[in-house]
């Protein structure tokens, strides 16, 4: 199952676990897979890059996505939803809303960040919101004791933030936005900067010290990172 990621321009994390590195804003995947299903952790930044994960992830499972994880309603994590019908669609509580009266606003983003108008009209036509909101945790069971853990971190990075954990060894912690590696983290206007830096003391409570981080944006790093990038963030906002 794992034996060609790399040929798919995915970086390998552990058995029948990798992530892609999307290009233009460098927004990730993650694809989780168990014997009996198999989860994906945002879905790109158009239908274009969905279609595109999703032809990947079965040729290298040889089987379809059976869940998706949206890890906040940004552009570039949740365009490429439709592209995976029949899917279980997981989001924060209150995303599915969100998404159903917002479709104009990710658009004019999506546009004003660089994203062709034919590519944004049609992948907006198409949003998918989710049909699973998560309050607290919800366990996702994949098969043969591969479980991911999805976590709703309330407003952070955007006003619904979810995270996923899945347990290891090594655990691994899907951040979505709420950690950044390729640059500073953004703050556009739904951002609730007094609680991020609280929000990545949560990140490292589900990891613990030893798990991989894979941030929204850029390499995977470790718990030092997430703790360095949580001191910044309080800085620079005037949080504890």
């Amino acid at each position: 199952m794992d034996a060609s990621w790399e040929d798919f321009g995915w970086e390998r994390l552990g058995h029948g676990t990798g992530r892609r590195r999307l290009p233009r804003w460098d927004a990730t995947a993650l694809l989780v897979a168990g014997p009996d299903g198999a989860l994906l952790c945002d879905t790109g930044s158009s239908l274009r890059e969905g279609v595109e994960l999703r032809t990947q992830a079965e040729a290298l499972l040889g089987r379809r996505v059976t869940h998706i994880a949206l890890s906040h309603p940004h552009f570039d994590h949740v365009l490429g939803t439709a592209a995976f019908a029949g899917a279980r669609v997981y989001g924060s509580e209150g995303v599915a809303e969100l998404l159903r009266r917002g479709a104009d606003g990710l658009y004019a983003d999506a546009v004003a960040q660089g994203l062709p108008e034919a590519d944004a009209a049609g992948s907006v036509d198409v949003l998918v919101a989710p049909d699973h909101e998560v309050r607290g945790e919800l366990t996702v069971d994949l098969g043969g004791g591969r479980e991911a853990v999805l976590v709703d971190m309330g407003a952070a990075h955007s006003g619904h933030d979810l995270a996923v954990l899945v347990p290891g060894p090594p655990a691994l912690v899907f951040c979505g936005d709420l950690v950044e590696e390729s640059g500073e983290p953004q703050a556009g206007p739904d951002a609730r900067p007094a609680r991020w830096p609280a929000a990545l003391d949560r990140l490292l409570e589900l990891g613990g010290e030893a798990a991989l981080y894979v941030p929204g944006h850029g390499a995977v790093v470790d718990a030092a990172f997430v703790r360095a990038q949580r001191e910044a963030l309080a800085g620079r906002f005037g949080v504890s």
